[in-house]
C-alpha cells in the first residue's frame, strides 16, 4: 500500500504565501512524479505543477513565477511553495505521485486533499 498525507492548507489573505507539502509513504520501490493538481468548486481538478525524479518541473502558466514545487527524494516529500497568491488560486489542492513498487508498474496515487483559501 502508498499513502500520500497533505498538510499545509489554510486560509491566507490575497498577495500572502504558503507552503502545502505531501508525504508519500509505504512499500514505494521509486517515485517518478510528484505533483500537485487543484480543484475549484464546480470546475474540474487541473495540473498545477509536477516535478520528476529526474528533475523535470512543469508548471501550469497561471502560477508560473509565484509557485515553486520542490520534491527532497529521500524523504519521499514534494513541496509547493505558494507566493502572490490570488483570489482564484482558491482550490482544495492534490498531491499525486506515480510511484513504483516491487512487482508491480507504476501506479497513480492521490492524497486527500488540502483546502486553499485566499480572502480578505
Amino acid at each position: 500500500q502508498v499513502q500520500l498525507v497533505e498538510s499545509g492548507g489554510g486560509l491566507v489573505q490575497p498577495g500572502g504565501s504558503l507552503r502545502v507539502s505531501c508525504v508519500a509513504s509505504g512499500s514505494i520501490v521509486s517515485i517518478i512524479t510528484m505533483g500537485w493538481y487543484r480543484q475549484a468548486p464546480g470546475k474540474q481538478r487541473d495540473l498545477v505543477a509536477s516535478i520528476t525524479n529526474r528533475g523535470n518541473i512543469n508548471y501550469t502558466d497561471s502560477v508560473k513565477g509565484r509557485f515553486t514545487i520542490s520534491m527532497d527524494n529521500a524523504k519521499n516529500t514534494v513541496y509547493l511553495e505558494m507566493n502572490t497568491l490570488k483570489p482564484e488560486d482558491t482550490a482544495i489542492y492534490y498531491c499525486y505521485a506515480k510511484i513504483s513498487r516491487k512487482f508491480m508498474r507504476p501506479s497513480d496515487y492521490w492524497g486527500q486533499g488540502t483546502q486553499v483559501t485566499v480572502s480578505s
